[in-house]
């Protein structure tokens, strides 16, 4: 069984989770919108992903012996300056997330948590990967300055990502 205030930070980490999902599904709609379908395809995935982030916290809890209490998520951005602007943002974000699981870490450690400390892992390894993802396109993006002919090469570019939940051939 978790503590109880470890299971409120994980609690309270599952609505963060959601709420990234949302910023990104938000995201996905703005570049939608703006005629972006390869910057909105890479939002919709890293969507999915926050997701599956999610549900490995929600199923974490249960194995516990634990119940999962939902959050309101509040309403994301809807709209940005540049393609730039908002993955700005996601990087922003990014960084907040990494910050919130490495205080999940702590406070495990405070708890004599090994089980969590174990399953935080993964996450702490996941954010190095999504913080140099998101900074690899930001740093494109600065390079194309606003470049038309440069936004719409990466905007194919980007249209290759997969969905992390798309079967694989």
């Amino acid at each position: 069984m978790l503590s109880k205030k470890m299971l409120t930070a994980l609690n309270d980490q599952i609505q963060h989770e959601l709420e990234s999902a949302y910023i990104y599904l938000a995201m996905s709609a703005y570049f939608q919108a703006n005629n972006y379908p390869g910057f909105a395809q890479w939002m919709r995935a890293q969507y999915e992903e926050e997701l599956i982030h999610t549900f490995r916290f929600y199923d974490f809890i249960h194995s516990r012996g634990s119940r999962v209490t939902l959050q309101a998520i509040p309403a994301p951005p809807a709209d940005y300056n540049s393609p730039l602007a908002a993955f700005e943002n996601a990087l922003a974000h990014e960084e907040k997330i990494t910050g919130d699981i490495n205080r999940l870490y702590k406070l495990a450690i405070e708890e004599n948590d090994y089980p969590s400390l174990s399953f935080l892992q993964w996450f702490i390894d996941e954010q190095v990967e999504e913080e140099e993802n998101v900074g690899a396109v930001v740093e494109d993006l600065k390079r194309i300055g606003g470049s038309e002919q440069g936004l719409l090469m990466l905007d194919r570019e980007l249209s290759q990502r997969q969905s992390p939940a798309a079967p694989v051939e």
